[in-house]
């Protein structure tokens, strides 16, 4: 029995806009955030002990990291080499440079020689040994077209025809390192890629380049005893038998992922039963709170009641509000400001609503049939600011439909209708006395 820790998607350094600068260290609270949550995982993997730890991919937003994202990276994986626990790092999309052309921001560890450290940035097998075994770990980093397609081979062909093309292109190399393994050990396919029934989290937005989507068919076959995803920033099991894991990422990156949980899984590896387990993380909340002031009477008061203290507290915070423009000088926004100081950090994004985009009363839609004073109380009910002169717009509406009603049954009127012929010529207030 083969003990693994899989994580994926560490994205460290991102997110420097939602914290601020640790005045004790100079460094971005974020990034603190990011090496704290790394540093529980690697504490779980040497507490366990693990036999070894896979990365899926994606550990910094880019390829070109600052320095001290790298060395905060570093040191946490270095304590992998302390313990002698080996790591398989796969290289992702965020990676790469350029697409794939240029290496690898991961490639200096494999550079230097850091024991027990295998760098996945081709499709490879690899055959570890660990303190319970051997395991056979096939690599298979992020791929573009260009590793699989020369120009010549997509010439002429649709965009459909072209996916075919790299799917079958990705079929043969898989079968090929397959073809290679072990029966009698244990294996893994570490691959960074999106399978295409995978439900997607922040890496749409986050894609440096467009990939391919991978079937699930071509990951769930018998010889795999567990396959270690990385990509999809949403924690998710896409197969039971083989198991087929996407961890998510180890911390939020956005408000896109502020309902996730974040985690690492610890796999029991065996061949032909494997269990694993999902471990959630604490990390830092994000908290969005939307209010619709446009409504209240008493918008401060409400706005205020919504920040809730339990809900701000040490979070990151996004608050929406939608107020109207005759409401602006009743907020202060001063004590707003102090009513957040509490979060690790927020953003204010007010929204102005236009009075004349009302939604539309139920008892006035399209095909109605309820007289026009009634549909002038039902209207004035729900506008405050007409309440003050409500009884004299009925009462002069009153008034008016009553005249309406007396000149429609003067028997003159009625005389000048019948005398109408719809096949003459018209005058114009003629016209007009028709369409009344």
């Amino acid at each position: 029995m083969i003990k693994l820790l899989h994580l994926s998607d560490i994205h460290m350094g991102s997110g420097f806009s939602h914290g601020r600068v640790n005045p004790e260290t100079g460094l971005n609270s974020r990034l603190e955030d990011f090496v704290g949550t790394l540093g529980r995982c690697i504490d779980r993997a040497i507490a366990e002990p693990v036999d070894l730890v896979l990365f899926g991919g994606d550990a910094f937003p880019d390829a070109t990291p600052p320095p001290i994202v790298q060395e905060a990276f570093a040191s946490q994986f270095r304590r992998l080499v302390d313990a002698q626990i080996p790591t398989v790092l796969l290289v992702g999309n965020h990676d790469q440079h350029a697409q794939g052309q240029g290496g690898a921001s991961l490639s200096i560890y494999r550079t230097l020689g850091v024991p027990g450290f295998v760098v996945g940035d081709r499709l490879e097998t690899h055959r570890i040994q660990t303190r319970n075994g051997p395991v056979q770990i096939i690599t298979l980093p992020w791929l573009t077209r260009s590793a699989l397609l020369t120009r010549p081979d997509a010439e002429g062909l649709s965009l459909s025809e072209i996916g075919h093309l790299l799917i079958d292109r990705l079929r043969v190399a898989l079968e090929g390192e397959i073809r290679r393994l072990d029966p009698d050990v244990p294996t893994v396919l570490l691959a960074h890629l999106m399978a295409d029934n995978a439900r997607y989290g922040a890496e749409r937005f986050l894609a440096v380049g467009k990939g391919f989507t991978v079937p699930l068919s071509l990951l769930a076959r018998d010889c795999f005893d567990y396959v270690a995803l990385g990509h999809v920033h949403r924690h998710q099991v896409l197969n039971e038998s083989p198991p087929i894991v996407y961890p998510g990422s180890i911390e939020r990156v956005d408000f896109s992922e502020e309902k996730e949980d974040k985690g690492f899984v610890l796999v029991t590896l065996e061949r032909g039963q494997t269990a694993f387990e999902f471990c959630p993380l604490p990390v830092r909340a994000f908290r969005t709170i939307e209010v619709n002031l446009s409504t209240s009477n008493t918008p401060q008061a409400d706005l205020l009641y919504a920040l809730k203290p339990d809900l701000i507290q040490d979070a990151v915070v996004r608050l929406i509000y939608y107020t109207r423009s005759d409401q602006l000088d009743q907020l202060d926004l001063a004590e707003v400001h102090q009513a957040l100081s509490s979060a690790h950090s927020y953003t204010i994004h007010p929204e102005l609503i236009s009075q004349l985009s009302r939604t539309r009363l139920p008892e006035l839609g399209v095909g109605s049939t309820i007289a026009p004073i009634e549909a002038l109380k039902a209207y004035l009910t729900n506008r405050d600011d007409l309440q003050e002169i409500a009884a004299d717009m009925l009462e002069v509406a009153q008034s008016l439909l009553a005249e309406e009603e007396h000149i429609w049954l003067q028997p003159e009127t009625v005389a000048s209708l019948d005398a109408i012929d719809p096949l003459e010529s018209v005058t114009p207030q003629d016209t007009q006395l028709r369409l009344l």
